[in-house]
């Protein structure tokens, strides 16, 4: 498992709103939400917990890959690329339960292990 370039979690930990979350369907159609219940991982991936996805579980459960993007306070665009995998119960789906705002349906958590990571348009070395 790669781990994200530390300035990369710095950022994470400076983010600016929601992170935008991509994935495709089965013939390439891309989907973009909000998601604001986000975490990041010690090990430097990213969990987003999943309260009301549709469209983003189909693609998921097709086999998507995805694409997370941030922006910090000071302006700065990051995104990161890689591949996902989906709980609805086990270790991942029980460490969400405790971050993610009981408010909220939390019915699974997506973990997104990063392949590429991207600052503005330049690429970071993972």
């Amino acid at each position: 498992m790669r781990q994200l370039p530390e300035e990369v979690v710095l950022a994470w930990g400076e983010r600016n709103g929601p992170i935008v979350f991509c994935t495709v369907d089965t013939v390439g159609k891309p989907n973009a939400i909000y998601a604001s219940i986000v975490h990041l991982i010690r090990d430097g991936r990213i969990a987003i917990a999943d309260n009301y996805f549709d469209k983003t579980l189909f693609n998921i459960r097709s086999g998507s890959r995805a694409s997370i993007l941030f922006i910090t306070k000071e302006h700065k665009a990051y995104q990161i690329k890689g591949d996902v995998e989906y709980y609805t119960g086990g270790v991942m789906f029980e460490e969400m339960l405790t971050w993610a705002d009981p408010k909220h349906p939390r019915k699974g958590v997506v973990i997104v292990t990063s392949n590429e990571v991207y600052r503005g348009s330049d690429r970071l070395t993972l």
